[in-house]
């Protein structure tokens, strides 16, 4: 038996199907992955996501930590609830991680990292936080729920305490309501994995099956990790272990963008490998594929172009676009025409830049 989330004995009243995630028993579907999909894409779903972790960082060198720690600039987070997504990268300049991290205030920043690196994540950390006497506080007692779709938003502000109902309703995307962390422990961010409008709920415990319930009250579909992995897919965004790896770099991963070069003396754990690497040309890059015959891509299959060969890191049946599409890691001087073998086979794809879906629309 697996670790159980505080909304376990509701998605086995409701139906979920367990599978083992990372050690946690988690629902992979509630009956069809593909009804999941649509759900979220078209109107609302909810999903437990209380198995990710949460890590709160306290002291005046917070800042100071967090600029040598992250590959992006914490410096880019001023104000109270600003996010900001980033690669937690080894010396080699390989990627521990990718995570968010929000600013509470000077003293105080928030991260959420994935639920397979926990244990890993928090080793590194507390080793690099230990000479700038930052505390590192697992918050193991917070559950955490993400409601997503175009209806999300309307399906959830009514719903949540008094004192975060008008700060939730007037976020922009990539920030959180922060009151309700001080005084009773909920923190709403509008962030999200799927690509489309939503929130994602930091809570206590004891208050997650009550929302869960209520949210499913309030015609909110609980939607499985099955489903979730082909909403990011189609979103474009990379999963851990699969598409970014401690043995891969954010330039081989299709996360150049999450790089602050500047300023040019932030001294961030990886930089030198990074700008080494850089200076030398990087062998590969990370593309999005369209099969453009029959067959469904999936992880590790061999992909064919003219600089050489590659390997898919993230294939699935896209069920918006009613096709294959895929992730994968290919020569970097690879044109826009590939192949995929599949099943012994040669089936043409072509390369395209994710997303593949935004907000319900087609991208490719």
């Amino acid at each position: 038996m697996g670790r159980h989330t505080p909304l376990y004995d509701l998605h086995v009243r409701q139906g979920g199907k367990l599978v083992d995630f990372a050690g946690w028993d988690m629902p992979i579907n509630y009956g069809s992955q593909v009804d999941e999909h649509h759900q979220v894409r078209r109107d609302v779903g909810m999903f437990d996501v209380s198995h990710m972790t949460v890590v709160d960082l306290h002291g005046d060198n917070t800042r100071a930590f967090l600029r040598k720690l992250l590959a992006n600039n914490i410096d880019r987070l001023q104000a109270p609830g600003k996010a900001l997504y980033s690669c937690m990268l080894n010396e080699q300049g390989g990627v521990i991680d990718d995570l968010i991290t929000y600013y509470v205030r000077e003293d105080c920043f928030r991260m959420v990292v994935n639920a397979a690196t926990r244990d890993k994540d928090l080793d590194w950390i507390r080793r690099q936080a230990e000479p700038f006497g930052v505390e590192v506080q697992e918050r193991d007692d917070l559950a955490m729920i993400a409601v997503q779709g175009p209806n999300a938003r309307e399906h959830v502000l009514n719903l949540l305490p008094a004192t975060l109902r008008d700060g939730a309703a007037e976020l922009k995307p990539f920030f959180a309501a922060l009151n309700g962390m001080q005084e009773s422990g909920w923190f709403v961010a509008r962030t999200g994995y799927t690509g489309e409008d939503g929130f994602e709920i930091v809570l206590p415990e004891a208050d997650a099956p009550r929302l869960w319930q209520a949210l499913f009250d309030n015609g909110v579909s609980p939607i499985g990790l099955g489903a979730r992995d082909t909403l990011r897919l189609e979103a474009g965004m990379n999963l851990y272990g699969s598409d970014m790896t401690e043995e891969t770099t954010p330039l081989e991963s299709g996360l150049s963008w999450t790089l602050a070069w500047e300023p040019a003396e932030r001294d961030f754990i990886g930089r030198a490998a990074l700008e080494a690497q850089r200076e030398a040309g990087v062998a590969s890059k990370l593309v999005g594929l369209v099969l453009e015959g029959k067959g469904v891509i999936r992880n590790h299959q061999k992909v064919i172009t003219e600089a050489g060969e590659g390997e898919v890191t993230s294939g699935s049946f896209s069920p918006t676009i009613g096709g294959s599409i895929a992730l994968a890691r290919i020569p970097a001087a690879a044109g826009d025409k590939v192949e995929i073998e599949i099943r012994g086979k040669r089936i043409p794809a072509r390369v395209v830049k994710p997303p593949f879906v935004r907000h319900g629309e087609v991208r490719v």
